[in-house]
């Protein structure tokens, strides 16, 4: 058995690149998951691959009523909740300076004020259960920022609070609410930013490589097994020692 056998796990952000990576060894550990994006084509095509256990719905993550929406496949199609992973995200990098109000707007929109939309909306369907694992995807510049990059820092240093405040406001519900931090990960938001992001997120990470995708997977699939049972409103950095 897996360690997340019998577990249904919802996924934000989870067509490609680290959300992608969970889906796939969440499945691979037992677990039944739902995957949600924008994405469509690759989402649909993500949850075909992995067959039976996997589902897939749009989400935009800024909209009450896609994750209401969300949730409500999950219950239909999985009969219950135990995991949720807040991993949609986008970096639109820019100096303070340059940055358009739409863009800082937009940036809170996704990391920010979806992180806050997809817990409030977990949050019964985990408690009906039990309880469950809420992991939060924050970021190594939440600790160690540098310059260009405000509106996505500042949305990830929100996070980390956002999670310490579920973890103390969800523990009688039995629910364990937990952030990650990676580091420089080689994801197709990345990728689109070419060699500079390359050089940039080399430059500042001591192991002198990128983390893979499915690195981050294994911490994720750790917070949502019952082996982090006592853990609960933590920060976990997965970064090649680059908040060290």
């Amino acid at each position: 058995m897996g360690s997340l056998s019998g577990k249904v796990i919802a996924i934000s952000g989870g067509a490609r690149g680290m959300g992608a990576a969970e889906a796939r060894l969440f499945v691979a550990e037992g677990a039944k998951v739902l995957v949600g994006d924008v994405l469509t084509e690759d989402g649909a095509a993500l949850a075909q691959a992995l067959g039976a256990n996997a589902c897939f719905v749009r989400l935009d993550v800024s909209s009450e009523a896609d994750w209401h929406a969300f949730f409500e496949v999950a219950k239909a199609t999985f009969g219950r909740l135990d995991g949720l992973v807040n991993n949609a995200g986008i970096l639109q990098p820019g100096a303070i300076a340059d940055l358009t109000v739409e863009q800082i707007t937009r940036s809170f929109e996704i990391n920010q004020l979806g992180t806050i939309l997809g817990i409030k909306h977990a949050t019964p369907l985990l408690a009906s259960v039990g309880g469950g694992s809420i992991v939060n995807l924050s970021s190594s510049v939440a600790v160690r920022p540098f310059a260009g990059i405000a509106a996505y820092a500042a949305t990830k240093w929100a996070i980390r609070g956002i999670t310490r405040v579920a973890a103390l406001e969800l523990v009688g519900a039995g629910i364990r609410v937990n952030a990650v931090l990676p580091g420089y990960i080689r994801t197709p938001m990345t990728e689109a930013f070419g060699s500079e992001m390359d050089e940039v997120g080399l430059s500042l990470t001591p192991t002198k490589r990128a983390g893979k995708p499915e690195e981050v997977a294994q911490l994720v699939r750790f917070l949502m097994s019952d082996e982090s049972a006592y853990i609960s409103g933590c920060d976990y950095s997965i970064d090649g020692a680059s908040t060290a």
